[in-house]
Order: C-alpha cells, then structure tokens, then sequence
C-alpha cells in the first residue's frame, strides 16, 4: 500500500491539489493514449482559464441560486436523532432538494458550461442511479447542447422514473448489455463513443473519477457543498459539527462536502460504502475498504481488482455506488488518515431508507441511506452532544418503487 510520508497534516492539507500532473499524492494522473492525453490537457486549460472569469463564475452562481435553489439547508432531524438514543444530535444538508433532486446538478452545469464555451457538438454521459444522467440531460436542455447517456440495462429496468426523465429532457438514451449492465459498463460504452470524436465531443464525467482533470474539476464544482455547510453549522450552533458524513461510490458528493473541512482537523470526516451482500466477489463496492491502488478508466486509485489488476465485478443495492474504484483524493485522504471510510450493508442502507422515511418524512435516495446508516449506529454510541452532519446527497423517488416491491409494502 502506497503511505504518504508523516509530514504537518494541516500544513499538507492547505497546499493546491492535484499537483501539475493531476496527481493527490500517488493517486490519479492521466492513464491515457497521448493522442487522449492532449485532449485532456485541452479540456484542463479550458477549465483553469475559463473558472477565473468573473463572467463564468457569475453565470454559474446565478444558475445555482436561481435554477438549482441554492443553498440547500441545513435540517435538525430530531425524530432520527431521538430514535437513535437522543444522545447524539443529527444533522441535513439537504443536496435532495436541490433541482433535478441530488448534488449531480452541481458539477452537471459546471461541464455543460464549459462544453459550450470550447464549441462542443455533443455531450456524452454515463449514469448509474440516474441522477446524473437527469442532471446532464437538464444542464444539456438548457444550454442547447445534444445529450447522450450511457446507462447499465440492469439499472434502466431499477431506475425507471429517471430513465423517462431522461428520455423526456430530450436526451438520447443508450442501453448497456455487456458485462453486469451496470455503471462500470456504462462508463466503458460512453468511453467508447467518447473516443470516436473527442475533438468534438465532450465527456461530462458523473463523479470525481477519471484522468487529470476530471476529479479536481467535479470536485471544485461540488465544493459548493462543503463551503455552505461550513458557514451555515456555524450560523445555527456557533461550532463546527464534530463528525461529518458521506455516502462514497465515486465520491463527488463526499468530496465536495469533506472540501469545506478538510484543515479542521477536529471535524471527523467518513465515507460510507456499500458492504452489499457481503464480502464475496461480486457482492460489494467497498473499494477502499476492501480494495488496493490500481489503475482503470484513465486513473489511478484504489480499486476492488483480481490477480491480474483486472476490475471485479462489483454490487450495491444503490446503482449509484457499485463500481470498483474511487475517486483518487479520497484515496490520498485514506492514505493520510484525514478521512476515514467504513461500509454498510444492504439490510442496513433499508432500515435506514425506511426510518428516515418515518421519522422524519424525507425519503432518502438509497446511496444516501448508506450514509444514514452509519450515523444511526455511530449515535447510539457516540459521547453525549456530538454532532453529526450528513449528507444528503438525494431524494429517494427513483428508488420508492424498488424499495416498496423488495419490502413487500
């Protein structure tokens, strides 16, 4: 396992990431063809120059406030926090009430923006769960931009509301057949379109995974995230919460959170991943809590991987979440132990899917009831007052359906 050596944490922490070649410590960079390589350098110049114009900066922030409905809240969930012993208090951001209903809007209007700005003529997506594909379709519409997304025919059939969302937005939908029909498969056909033409098209990447500069890009965009929860948990208790919380697939709601903490070095930052149906190959996504630093769509990262460094096939209950690595600063994070990472089953992501629910009337998208689910743990055993604060990357619409036919309800 790669170990960053001991230095100043916080020092660390404050200096700029990815360094020049797109690198958090040993992780991410650029695994691609140098003919890809120059396309990616294109897209990395773009975005640093066009990110410091005012006029880009306030287009966007008009669109967040006006268009997305930020920022989203902070909630008190005191039904929850009563049910898991009262001892504990937790906390919302609520990225479900955003438009479109999960965090992806927020990098999704980013990377339409700038697609337009380098005179793109397509943008090309994959989608797990759905929610990126929504937001793209709908930052698409509204730029005037052509919107082809790339989706598992496993979660096509799952995530059928957002399917016709999609199809609705005016978006071209491409179903996946080959391998699990999953979101892995999903990001390997779009690459492969992707390659056709990259001159013109653009590759609206769903989390802060792939080549330089993808991660550091999503990343920043999502960022919004973390820098209103910060000043907001100030605003309403006059502190920082002591322990913040996000579900992990890819990681971009995760990273745009933990971004507004990352040098308090006292608020405990942890990802939750899916543990699925358990620890056999193919029954998880748990990379970094299972997995080990290896090499996959253009990126390096740790990675759930065979002998041969191969990806494995992987599983959750949240399509969201189940591909078999993660984005290379929350591997760097691990590394460094700034962040830490634990797994939670399918049982557990249901209960907490269903008390959420009840409790509180808020239907959670099922990637983050697995972040719910930790905190319900966590706060029956946590010291008196601790404040946790998660985030609610989405609304579970997509998932009622499949939730109420696996229960029986």
């Amino acid at each position: 396992m790669n170990k960053t050596p001991p230095v100043d944490l916080q020092t660390l922490l404050k200096q700029p990431t990815p360094d020049a070649n797109g690198c958090f410590g040993p992780y991410g960079g650029q695994a691609v063809p140098p003919h890809l390589k120059a396309i990616m350098d294109d897209i990395a110049q773009a975005y640093l120059a066009i990110r410091q114009t005012t006029a880009y900066q306030d287009e966007l922030m008009a669109l967040y406030s006006h268009y997305v409905g930020r920022p989203s809240p902070i909630y008190h969930a005191k039904r929850l926090s009563a049910h898991c012993g009262g001892q504990a208090e937790i906390y919302l951001k609520r990225e479900d009430l955003n438009h479109t209903g999960a965090h992806k809007i927020n990098h999704a209007l980013g990377e339409a923006l700038l697609a337009k700005h380098m005179g793109k003529t397509k943008v090309i997506a994959e989608t797990g769960a759905g929610q990126h594909g929504v937001a793209m379709a709908t930052a698409c519409a509204l730029v005037g931009l052509p919107c082809e997304i790339h989706m598992g025919a496993v979660d096509i059939q799952k995530e059928h509301p957002n399917v016709t969302k999609m199809k609705i937005l005016g978006a071209t939908l491409i179903s996946v057949e080959t391998g699990t029909r999953t979101l892995k498969d999903a990001v390997d056909s779009a690459f492969e379109e992707y390659l056709k033409d990259p001159q013109n098209f653009f590759y609206a990447i769903g989390s802060v995974v792939g080549p330089h500069p993808f991660p550091m890009m999503v990343r920043d965009f999502q960022s919004i995230i973390g820098r209103e929860a910060r000043e907001q948990f100030l605003a309403l208790k006059g502190a920082l919460p002591d322990c913040v919380v996000a579900c992990v697939g890819g990681g971009s709601n995760a990273m745009g959170m933990f971004s507004g903490f990352l040098t308090d070095l006292a608020v405990r930052l942890v990802g939750v991943e899916p543990s699925g149906r358990g620890l056999g190959l193919g029954e998880h996504a748990a990379t970094l809590t299972y997995g080990k630093p290896g090499t996959m769509h253009g990126f390096h990262s740790y990675m759930l991987q065979d002998e041969a460094g191969e990806p494995q096939p992987v599983y959750s209950i949240a399509s969201g979440l189940d591909y078999p690595s993660v984005g290379p600063e929350h591997s760097y994070l691990k590394d460094l132990g700034r962040a830490e990472y634990h797994a939670q089953d399918d049982a557990a992501c249901l209960d907490a899917f269903m008390s959420l629910s009840r409790l509180e009337g808020i239907i959670p998208a099922l990637e983050s009831a697995h972040a719910i689910a930790w905190v319900m743990q966590a706060a029956r055993d946590a010291t008196p007052g601790t404040r946790f604060l998660v985030n609610l990357s989405g609304r579970g619409d997509k998932d009622a359906d499949f939730v109420a036919e696996r229960l029986g309800l």
